[in-house]
């Protein structure tokens, strides 16, 4: 049973008798635990025809690059091969995804699609609704409360909605039962070329994107991958991750978030993995997985500014406007800061961790967005370097996560504190703190250990 509050139509459309169902695989890009996918089977099977997921690449997703797509590859590659072991053909196709989907539905009795939650996403989904002529369902799957379900407004905080969504977790914890598709459609003859990925870089050459970022090694893209790493993480760190989970010299973060952010993985998989965990091992993993992960859900969906400065409170703005023409010892520029050249190594060590691995320990994350902030002209410069670099080159860039974590270094989710020079009363970070609490040496003993790989 798929809850209700999970499922969306979009448009007013009567079933079309046309012969096929299809599921337009975009946000959630895996072929378990997908409850859009498992409405696609089930919508199929009762109306006794064969289903075909579809998946778009598009080669201008915005501020996207060789990483991302040599990542996401490696995803859809090992998915359009465990489709097609439950008999579901999947037809990977490079193009406009709102306007070549809508050409595809012209064959679709019915076509659903998984729920996004950035404006390109939704704008998508709107476009097609509008001029399908079929009905189109929309099917809420990466997350585990539905966004307008746990609340009906922007949340002020991760104390705000954590309330809502315990409250409700039972009611969206249920195991997402697999249905087989009764009509296979492997080897179905579609009117449209597929893009073949059986070599990773031989696909991605044929992709016109962003080379201007190099691929790295540390994380390889798929469904399979992101469950090893989930098993490594309840077998050797869940123990001590509420111990240890900041410390930058450490790795006892879960390191799923790439995975999340590509919906190769399902949150409610890794609830189901860990529900047996004791509630006091679990309960901080489970505060950043679900509460801090699904407010930024929330934020991009109820806050029209969600990627920009205006979308933090407006006592943040205040105080920041105020101090605005304080002296700033430091200052630098973006290429400075892209390129590691500050006088102050933890941050540098951060800034090449991104570069060089695709994705940053979360605490230093937060020290690296406080400094940018310190060391821009204004406040907004500071906050569009922190965008740009965060999603030039973390894998887990450019989603709801990745921007309420921008927005929070400058205090959107969070109280105003002491008031000081430049900062005024925004949460302040400094690297004797960073000294104070972690082994700053092994971090960047660590960092150069990562740089010093061919």
């Amino acid at each position: 049973m798929i809850p209700s509050e999970r499922i969306k139509r979009l448009n007013d459309m009567d079933m079309a008798n046309r012969p096929y169902v299809l599921y337009w695989m975009q946000s959630a890009q895996r072929a378990e635990c997908n409850h859009a996918l498992e409405y696609a089977v089930r919508q199929a099977n009762a109306l006794h025809k064969p289903l075909i997921v579809v998946a778009m690449i598009t080669e201008d997703f915005p501020e996207a690059n060789e990483r991302h797509y040599r990542f996401m590859l490696e995803g859809l590659r090992e998915t359009q091969g465990t489709l097609a072991k439950r008999g579901i053909q999947m037809l990977i196709r490079k193009g406009s995804p709102e306007k070549d989907m809508l050409e595809l539905s012209y064959v679709a009795a019915l076509l659903v699609v998984d729920r996004g939650y950035l404006r390109i996403e939704r704008a998508w989904r709107a476009y097609l609704a509008e001029r399908a002529t079929c009905p189109v369902i929309q099917v809420e799957t990466n997350v585990i409360v539905p966004v307008e379900t746990a609340s009906p407004h922007e949340e002020y905080a991760a104390r705000t909605l954590r309330p809502k969504i315990h409250r409700l977790l039972h009611a969206f914890t249920l195991p997402l039962v697999e249905q087989s598709p009764n009509q296979s459609s492997i080897g179905i003859s579609m009117p449209w070329e597929g893009f073949a990925i059986d070599d990773i870089g031989t696909a991605l050459a044929r992709l016109n994107v962003d080379r201007t970022v190099k691929c790295v090694n540390s994380f390889v893209g798929g469904t399979s991958k992101a469950k090893a790493l989930l098993d490594d993480f309840i077998a050797n760190k869940l123990q001590h991750y509420a111990s240890f989970k900041n410390d930058p010299s450490l790795d006892y973060q879960s390191n799923l978030s790439p995975y999340l952010h590509f919906g190769q993985i399902s949150p409610l998989y890794i609830y189901l993995c860990l529900a047996q965990v004791p509630e006091d091992i679990r309960s901080v993993f489970f505060e950043e997985l679900i509460i801090r992960r699904e407010l930024s859900m929330n934020f991009a969906h109820y806050n029209d500014h969600y990627d920009g400065y205006d979308s933090i409170p407006a006592w943040a703005r205040t105080t920041l406007d105020k101090h605005r023409n304080d002296d700033r010892p430091y200052r630098y520029t973006r290429s400075e800061l892209e390129e590691a050249r500050t006088h102050d190594r933890y941050w540098n060590a951060a800034q090449l961790e991104m570069v060089l691995a695709g994705k940053m320990n979360g605490y230093m994350r937060m020290y690296w967005g406080k400094k940018i902030l310190e060391w821009s002209a204004t406040p907004q410069e500071a906050y569009q370097t922190a965008v740009f670099l965060n999603n030039r080159y973390n894998l887990d860039g450019r989603d709801p996560n990745a921007f309420a974590g921008i927005a929070w270094c400058f205090g959107k989710h969070d109280r105003p504190w002491q008031e000081r020079q430049i900062f005024g009363t925004i949460r302040y970070m400094n690297a004797a703190g960073l000294e104070r609490k972690f082994d700053m040496q092994g971090y960047l003993h660590k960092v150069q250990l990562l740089a010093a790989k061919p």
